[in-house]
């Protein structure tokens, strides 16, 4: 991808949207279908439990929905059985089709409660959201007052009744205008895409905390690659009672960005699922209302902030489709546990100099005298990301000298924890849109503490409001379960480290050991790969248990935390990663023969307690699965099994150990019949609270 504002290239709870229009490009309906649902497909990884799409009916007038319960395969069977009433071999110039795959948040998973949701049974307006609308009672009742009736259990139906409701009070309005009026309304986070039967040809996309891009296909090139943002005149308080309206929009320019008018557009929740039509997409940010019109894309905003662009940048991706295909892989999470050995030397590229032992972060480089000054760092994040701040916390006290504080998102805000001007926030999400996150980001911002942003996904939520920040590069993650990302942001929060301590004279032994380590990581990770075969037996042994227990200290505690996070998430198994030096303050009592538990024991400053430890569950007739390092014959004197990985310098050691974990929750969920890429109940990005 192009350079983003964090130096380097540039993922709602388990939602995805799709839409695509065609101006002056025929295509048959059936190539419509197909397009709206292999984009559904390339959203799968997101997680949902149904699935619909809305496209016009042949004669132009109603708008025919079909939606399914389950997987995108059940839609794409219905579609079929549909195929002479929906005539499916009939062409179209001009047509607007949009497509949504559901997690429920409001109602149960059901066709009713499925999107898209409509306006009224004469289809009226059509809408796919992503997202929550915390306000949705006070709307409905709104409209329940107006005698609208509701069908189905959602939030986003009130959305369809209200665009509906404004378009019969004010029938001049425009399309556009119409929605701008309707989010003016609705509080929460939401991307949305319209359709309306009294406005063919036309869509019109938004978002406000949940991500949506646009993509553009033409047959000539762009004339530019900026498309310039308009707005409203002005903007009065409004109230719930009677939802005045809005003054119009003054502006009726519109924007061409072709040299003739052939030309397809894509409205996504991410760029995979566009990536195979278009490398040319433009990242809404939060109150953009795009709108398209004749072929013609304009860009409004509610608003005019003191930091807007004004224009939205045309950024060509280098996505290839390849990178989120499976391959030869059984599922997306194989493929990814399998690509560290790159996605690590990825996050290195173009920023780690081995011949003079230094490092280069572009998109933080010219605020590292203002880290240096600061009062302590504060590393937030949820989950996969968290750990990984753990991970890095012992070596960024030791090369910074600075106080270091790790921080759950959820329980930072549910604090109200004192932040300072000098403060330095580190927001680490894979995806750059977890809700908590964000809001933690928000919080501190507003408190004037310097932003850091590490991300994996360019456009996000977090990359823009960050004042700077560091893009992992670790390319796509398709699967709910994070792994390369995992391994690419301990990869960053080590450079980050050794950038910190380039000037300290005292540190140059122990950083020219990180260099020699980073050198070799992605040999090493290679090595530990090729122990699946001996995990996937050691998985037959575990996967009839209940419970699983993973200690370690140190360095190696993050890979326990982890280890146990990726079993809990893939073989809904429990397991607790547990501190080893707390072994006796109560978890000890766990320990028996029949209680499976994994030890990290490697060569680092903490050996000779975590070997207390081992002797401890061994006298208490445990028998521990052990990772250590290649050739401890004294560790492996204490275990029933072992798995051997390369000797690396401490603070990396747990790039490796963390590795047979991943491969032991992956082979753990197979055993157990489980679909390791959409774990149930989870997504791959948690943006709701």
């Amino acid at each position: 991808m192009e350079e983003g504002p964090f130096g380097g290239s540039c993922r709602f709870p388990g939602q995805g949207i799709f839409a695509y229009l065609n101006y002056l490009t025929p295509k048959s309906r059936r190539e419509i279908l197909e397009l709206l649902v292999n984009g559904l497909k390339r959203l799968e990884y997101r997680g949902y439990d149904s699935a619909g799409v809305a496209l016009d009916t042949p004669d132009g007038k109603d708008i025919a929905i079909v939606k399914k319960s389950g997987k995108v395969k059940a839609l794409q069977d219905e579609i079929v059985s549909k195929g002479e009433s929906l005539q499916i071999d009939l062409s179209t110039d001009c047509h607007v089709g949009i497509a949504h795959t559901r997690w429920a948040t409001h109602g149960v998973p059901s066709e009713v409660n499925s999107h898209p949701q409509r306006s009224d049974v004469g289809h009226s307006f059509v809408v796919v959201h992503n997202g929550i609308v915390t306000n949705y009672k006070d709307v409905k009742l709104f409209l329940e007052k107006k005698g609208y009736c509701f069908e189905s259990e959602t939030d986003t139906e009130i959305i369809a009744k209200l665009i509906h409701h404004l378009y019969t009070q004010h029938p001049n309005y425009s399309f556009r205008e119409l929605v701008e009026q309707v989010i003016q309304q609705l509080e929460g986070a939401f991307a949305l895409a319209f359709k309306s039967r009294h406005f063919p040809g036309e869509c019109v996309a938004t978002r406000r905390g949940s991500p949506l891009l646009v993509g553009i296909k033409a047959k000539t090139r762009l004339a530019t690659d900026h498309i310039p943002i308009l707005y409203s005149k002005d903007h009065r308080p409004h109230g719930r009672g009677d939802m005045p309206i809005l003054p119009r929009s003054d502006s009726t320019a519109e924007f061409q960005p072709l040299e003739d008018k052939e030309i397809e557009y894509f409205f996504a929740s991410d760029a995979s699922a566009v990536i195979e039509h278009t490398n040319r997409v433009i990242f809404l940010e939060d109150d953009d209302v795009a709108a398209v019109k004749d072929g013609m894309l304009s860009i409004h905003r509610l608003r005019r902030s003191l930091d807007d662009s004004h224009s939205r940048e045309i950024i060509t991706l280098k996505m290839e489709i390849q990178q989120i295909m499976k391959g030869n892989y059984s599922s997306f999470m194989q493929k990814e546990i399998f690509e560290q050995p790159e996605s690590v030397v990825n996050t290195m590229r173009g920023r780690v100099n081995f011949e003079d032992n230094s490092v280069i972060l572009g998109g933080i480089k010219e605020y590292i005298p203002e880290v240096r000054r600061c009062r302590r760092l504060m590393l937030i994040g949820c989950g996969t990301s968290y750990h990984s701040a753990i991970a890095t916390r012992q070596l960024l006290e030791e090369l910074t000298e600075l106080p270091v504080v790790v921080e759950l998102a959820s329980d930072f805000l549910d604090r109200n924890t004192p932040v300072f001007r000098d403060d330095v926030c580190f927001f680490i999400s894979q995806s750059g849109e977890t809700a908590d996150t964000l809001m933690a980001l928000r919080y501190c911002k507003n408190r004037g503490a310097l932003i850091i942003g590490i991300t994996n996904t360019v456009g996000s939520s977090i990359c823009r409001e960050s004042h700077c920040g560091v893009h992992i590069n670790a390319g796509p993650e398709i699967g709910v379960a994070s792994t390369k990302a995992y391994t690419s942001q301990f990869v960053s929060l080590v450079m980050f480290a050794l950038v910190m301590s380039e000037d300290r004279i005292s540190h140059q032994q122990r950083r020219a050991e990180i260099f020699n380590g980073l050198k070799h990581i992605d040999e090493q990770i290679r090595e530990v790969l090729k122990l699946d075969e001996e995990v996937s037996k050691l998985a037959k042994d575990l996967y009839t248990h209940k419970s699983l227990l993973i200690m370690g200290r140190g360095y190696n505690f993050s890979t326990c935390l982890e280890g146990a996070l990726k079993v809990k998430e893939l073989a809904y198994m429990h397991s607790e990663g547990i501190m080893a030096g707390e072994l006796k303050h109560g978890p000890l009592a766990l320990v028996d023969k029949a209680m499976p538990v994994i030890m990290i024991v490697t060569r680092d400053p903490v050996y000779v307690k975590c070997m207390n430890a081992l002797q401890q569950v061994t006298a208490r007739e445990g028998r521990p699965i052990v990772i250590c390092e290649k050739g401890d014959t004294e560790t492996q004197s204490f275990s029933s099994k072992t798995l051997e990985v390369p000797h690396t310098v401490d603070c990396l050691q747990g790039l490796l150990t963390v590795i047979p974990m991943q491969l032991l929750s992956y082979h753990i969920a197979v055993l157990r019949g489980y679909n390791v890429d959409c774990p149930r109940n989870l997504a791959k990005s948690v943006t709701v609270e």
